[in-house]
């Protein structure tokens, strides 16, 4: 696997040999110097050509940095891009457009969020990136939740349990563990993270997509909390991993909620915790909830 500046030395020394290659940005975690970052980061390279389609008719270019072991070809109307992995480890996402795009990024007064987020200029030929702002570093920071919001999450997390009762009452795992460890995980327990390291943090960090680095910033004892949220395919150990997800849930958005001064539904939570201990005291073969 090749070290960075290595990386980038045999893009650029390819890169000024080609006429067409007018600029090349990287983005993402690599231009941003508050990301944690490791050998097996992406790199993430944006082109910019004069001949956009006479640059993709033929990517035997990708063969120069090594031999490939996958490619994913995307296009997206002025983008052209090759997702690829090389045996060596390296994995390089790049996106290909025209001058034209970047001249029009040097006349925003205001960064789109993934050039915010960091970029850094590796070449230009013709100093079409000098308009471009200087990025903040502060694109995808946690921002704090409206009230509404909030309330929203609060809402639909608890009504949303629920469905993982029932369906572990119906002995239904597939769809009880679509609903705990997608629905209620990344959609309601994820955001509630996000805003109680945003509280912890004074709002001033990224926890990357999907808590990538959650463990990063939580407490030790937060995350085993976390930890114990998980559970394999025996219906009573994913009882255990809902109340477990409720209780971590409860706990954390009360305090963002005392940080944000929003209120916190506690009689909600109780109606909603009698139902699920009712659900999970049923006879299978109940034939009425009374």
């Amino acid at each position: 696997m090749k070290q960075e500046q290595e990386m980038i030395n045999q893009l650029l020394e390819w890169a000024r040999q080609n006429e067409n290659i007018r600029s090349v940005l990287m983005t993402s975690s690599r231009a941003n110097p508050h990301a944690f970052t490791d050998l097996f980061t992406d790199y993430d390279f944006e082109i910019f050509v004069k001949d956009l389609d006479g640059f993709t008719r033929d990517d035997g270019w990708l063969n120069q940095f090594g031999t490939l072991i996958k490619k994913v070809v995307l296009q997206d109307g002025n983008w052209r891009t090759r997702l690829v992995l090389y045996e060596d480890g390296t994995k390089i996402d790049f996106q290909v457009s025209t001058v034209e795009f970047i001249k029009h990024l040097g006349a925003m007064t205001e960064l789109p969020e993934r050039y915010d987020n960091g970029y850094k200029v590796l070449l230009d030929k013709d100093e079409i990136t000098k308009g471009i702002p200087a990025p903040s570093y502060k694109a995808y920071i946690t921002k704090k939740p409206s009230a509404e919001m909030f309330a929203d999450i609060i809402n639909s997390f608890w009504g949303d349990t629920a469905y993982v009762a029932n369906s572990l009452w119906r002995d239904e795992l597939y769809f009880a563990k679509y609903m705990l460890d997608n629905v209620l995980r990344f959609n309601y327990l994820q955001p509630v993270i996000e805003w109680y390291i945003g509280v912890k943090y004074d709002w001033s960090v990224n926890p990357n997509k999907y808590g990538r680095w959650f463990k990063r910033y939580l407490d030790s004892d937060t995350w085993t909390e976390l930890e114990g949220t998980y559970a394999g395919a025996g219906i009573e150990e994913n009882w255990e991993a809902l109340y477990r997800t409720a209780d971590l849930f409860s706990g954390l958005a009360q305090d963002v909620g005392k940080s944000l001064h929003y209120p916190y539904p506690f009689e909600y939570e109780q109606k909603m915790r009698k139902y699920l201990l009712k659900v999970m005291s049923l006879p299978q073969d109940a034939k009425s909830f009374t």
